[in-house]
C-alpha cells in the first residue's frame, strides 16, 4: 500500500528498514519526491491510517549535510539490563551518532544462557579522538564483561588496536 501510493503520487522509494518485532511489523521508509508534490505525497501517505497502519511523516535534511566518517561497533556478552544505555551513553559524550543498531539475544551454543548481540554503524564526527572512545568503551566492555570491537567502516580496527575485551 504504501509502495503503490508512493508511486502514484511520483515518488522514487530510495531505501528502508523494516521488522517484525514482538508481533508487530514497523518501518522506515525514505522516499524522494519534487518539493511541488511533497505534501500531496504526505496526504496520501496519511490516508492509510484508515487501514489501520499507524503513519509519521517527516521532512528530511539533505543527506550531504552529514558527511561522517563510519565506524562499525560489534559486542557480544551475557545479557543484562542497561548495557545499549551504557554504550549509548560513551557514544553521545564523545559526540558520536547511531546511524544503525541491530540488537537481539540467542542462547549462547554450549551453555544455553542469553547472549546479547549488537551491531552498530556509528558517525563519527571528523574531529573525534577514536583512540580515547576506544579507551572509554574498553573500559565500559570490562565493567559490562563484553567484548567489543570498533572498526572503520569496510576495514579493519579504526584505531590500529585489536577487539575490546
Amino acid at each position: 500500500m504504501v509502495s503503490a501510493r508512493a508511486t502514484a503520487a511520483g515518488a522514487n522509494w530510495m531505501e528502508s528498514r523494516m521488522a517484525q518485532l514482538a508481533g508487530q511489523f514497523a518501518g522506515l521508509v525514505r522516499l524522494e519526491v519534487d518539493s511541488e508534490a511533497a505534501a500531496a505525497l504526505e496526504s496520501v501517505l496519511r490516508e492509510l491510517e484508515a487501514e489501520n497502519l499507524h503513519v509519521t511523516v517527516e521532512r528530511g535534511r539533505d543527506a550531504a549535510v552529514d558527511r561522517l566518517h563510519r565506524v562499525q561497533l560489534d559486542l557480544v556478552g551475557h545479557d543484562h539490563p542497561g548495557i545499549v544505555q551504557e554504550i549509548s551513553g560513551v557514544l553521545a559524550r564523545h559526540g558520536i551518532s547511531i546511524e544503525e543498531l541491530e540488537t537481539g539475544c540467542e542462547p549462547a551454543s554450549m551453555t544455553g544462557e542469553l547472549l546479547f548481540r549488537a551491531y552498530a554503524e556509528l558517525g563519527v564526527p571528523a574531529d573525534t579522538d577514536l583512540h580515547a572512545v576506544q579507551d572509554d568503551l574498553e573500559a565500559l566492555a570490562n565493567a559490562l564483561m563484553v567484548d567489543l570491537e570498533l572498526h572503520d567502516a569496510g576495514s579493519g580496527p579504526a584505531t590500529g588496536g585489536t577487539a575490546m575485551r
